[in-house]
């Protein structure tokens, strides 16, 4: 039976006869098209500048050339790699009537060898086949990502700006502190406001106030703290006033739900709900491998091994999960979750560090279940409404 969203396969019947079939080698400075066209046996390359219009023009000439060869074409179809380009130019040719995927870039194969040819050509060869296959309704040839919309998108970039900005400020903090060790001042917090006033007032072991030059510099990165700490504070309130505006509009009341759990922030929560919550799942297993959480074993004959974690899909989605779970190792320890990890790791320290990966995994689970269906799980301690 089908399942929902099983982007592993077309579930649309391919006519070869009727279809001209597109794919698109992406790069920087150039696009590398080719194409199938029916009743036209040679198969065209044709390399293009970065430019949609071009690609639309191209897209309908080898049209009339299959029209003129006596074949009628009923559908257009497009597919390229996912990578810096993002999804627009799959929205862009949609709106056109042009039937965009993106492939999924891990789902292609290529050779084991170890020093395989690759070139554009050679890449566009390797799209062509996998797509074929995919539109043939095969499974395993390659998978499609979800195209999200444009305000889909645009929902992640707050969360995503944080992190970079709390990624930039501990980069500086620890930088000063380096700094500030390197004379022997210790005991400095860059965090606190008042740090850049007494700058001025600090002495190294020696006796001395600190290089000019080095003060300069310590100046300019407490500059760029306090920028950046007023940058973070303004994407927070931001944040509150949107949700506040319309607390049950979309994935708000799903943010809204999560925030409730004990362990888990607001920005946690949000976090969760743009980047894996709030999208649409076939089920279970392709939640947890978006996610990153699922094994990657090695077996052949009788060797049975695992390598760790796939480490696919969302980076921030598997990162924030590990954290999580081990806050709710502390703030949860009536759940039944944190209870099954316990009777698993007791006597095995050890096996603390391997099986929190799997509390990541049941964990992400059950809070898919809370914010789709609302079901709570066993044991776990919500803030009040």
């Amino acid at each position: 039976m089908m399942k929902l969203n099983d982007f592993s396969r077309s579930l649309t019947a391919f006519d070869q006869e009727r279809t001209l079939v597109a794919v698109i080698e992406m790069s920087q400075s150039s696009w590398m098209v080719g194409a199938i066209i029916p009743g036209i046996e040679r198969q065209p390359l044709k390399k293009l500048a970065p430019d949609e219009q071009a690609l639309f023009k191209l897209l309908h000439r080898w049209r009339d050339e299959a029209l003129k060869a006596g074949q009628e074409i009923t559908r257009l179809v497009v597919a390229y790699e996912a990578g810096r380009d993002g999804f627009w130019l799959a929205r862009w040719l949609r709106a056109r009537g042009i039937e965009a995927e993106i492939i999924h870039a891990t789902s292609i194969a290529v050779s084991r060898e170890h020093r395989r040819a690759k070139t554009d050509r050679l890449d566009t060869g390797l799209l062509k086949r996998a797509f074929l296959g995919w539109l043939r309704g095969e499974p395993g040839h390659c998978s499609m990502i979800l195209v999200p919309t444009l305000e889909e998108e645009d929902n992640k970039r707050p969360s995503r700006e944080r992190a970079a900005l709390v990624a930039e400020r501990t980069r500086i903090v620890n930088r000063t502190k380096s700094t500030l060790a390197r004379l022997g001042i210790r005991g400095i917090n860059p965090k606190l406001q008042k740090t850049a006033e007494r700058l001025a007032e600090l002495r190294t072991p020696e006796g001395t106030s600190l290089p000019p030059h080095t003060l300069a510099e310590l100046q300019r990165d407490l500059g760029r703290l306090a920028l950046i700490r007023d940058q973070i504070r303004q994407i927070e309130l931001s944040r509150e006033q949107r949700v506040a505006a319309a607390p049950n509009r979309g994935v708000h009341a799903m943010v809204r739900l999560l925030a409730r759990v004990v362990g888990i922030s607001t920005e946690t929560a949000d976090m969760l709900v743009q980047e894996i919550l709030g999208r649409p799942w076939r089920d279970r297993r392709a939640l947890a491998r978006y996610a990153g959480l699922t094994g990657a074993p090695d077996e052949s004959g009788s060797r049975r091994r695992e390598k760790g974690l796939a480490r696919v899909g969302n980076t921030r989605v598997r990162h924030g999960m590990i954290q999580l779970a081990w806050r709710f190792l502390r703030l949860q320890k009536e759940s039944a979750l944190v209870k099954w990890y316990q009777s698993r790791t007791e006597g095995s320290p050890k096996l603390r560090k391997p099986m929190v990966v799997a509390l990541a995994r049941k964990l992400l689970l059950a809070l898919w279940r809370l914010v789709m269906t609302g079901d709570v799980p066993d044991g776990v301690i919500l803030r009040p409404a």
